[in-house]
């Protein structure tokens, strides 16, 4: 075999095996697409579904069924509300379907909880099988601490949800002072300075600083003219 004959030879084989790797790229790529599509499913419609049937249903698909909530409805008690996502939509084998179940018809009256606090407010829920939702605090100085301001629903009404949402008085906002000018006062007087008036020295940092004297607070944090309550955390750095 000449030179030229092998060089022929050698680009052949070579442009054999090129085409033979493409075409085991080619089809490894659409083994995959198919495996990818292949682990999708369709959402099944699971609205109007009691609870254990809609888990059969999703589990038949490869899926999971989650409860995100529960609300008072006409369909019977743990039958499916609403659902997401919607029927028809692709899901991958695994993922959650999320579904809100009845709890029946609502058949219980809001009661009154303003003015009561909130001790009281979550027995009178929990004796008309009612729950207590979202507990937001209001600072309002003209009414008691832990006191009922607000609730959702009103009273008296049948709501879609066993939740109450209640809006509770959080007593006056605390005390709020200045920030002392602590910058090159002595260590031991401005420590006596802000611990005489009920703050706390939180941290001391000692640091060379030749152009101070020895001992002389250097930098203060929170700095002068900030608004402090008695719970301010107070830093301090010192000339070494």
């Amino acid at each position: 075999m000449s030179f030229r004959e092998r060089i022929e030879w050698v680009f052949r084989m070579g442009l054999l095996v090129f085409i033979l790797a493409a075409a085991a790229f080619l089809s490894a790529v659409t083994v995959m697409r198919f495996a990818i599509q292949g682990r999708e499913v369709s959402m099944p419609n699971l609205v109007g579904k009691s609870s254990a049937e809609a888990l059969a249903l999703v589990q038949g698909g490869g899926l999971q069924l989650k409860v995100v909530d529960r609300v008072y409805s006409p369909l019977p008690a743990n039958a499916v509300v609403r659902q997401s996502p919607p029927e028809g939509e692709r899901m991958k084998v695994a993922q959650n379907a999320h579904v809100v179940l009845s709890l029946g018809p609502q058949n219980v009256t809001t009661p009154s909880l303003v003015g009561e606090s909130l001790r009281v407010a979550r027995i009178q829920l929990l004796q008309v099988g009612l729950q207590l939702g979202e507990v937001t605090t209001y600072a309002a100085p003209g009414a008691a601490s832990d006191t009922i301001l607000q609730q959702t629903p009103p009273p008296g009404t049948r709501a879609a949800s066993p939740r109450v949402d209640l809006l509770v008085a959080q007593g006056g906002a605390p005390v709020s002072y200045v920030m002392p000018w602590l910058v090159g006062m002595a260590l031991p007087d401005a420590d006596h300075l802000i611990t005489s008036a009920g703050f706390k020295l939180a941290k001391t940092t000692y640091i060379p600083s030749p152009q101070w004297p020895k001992g002389a607070i250097t930098e203060q944090t929170p700095a002068p003219g900030t608004r402090i309550t008695s719970d301010t955390d107070i830093e301090m750095v010192v000339a070494q």
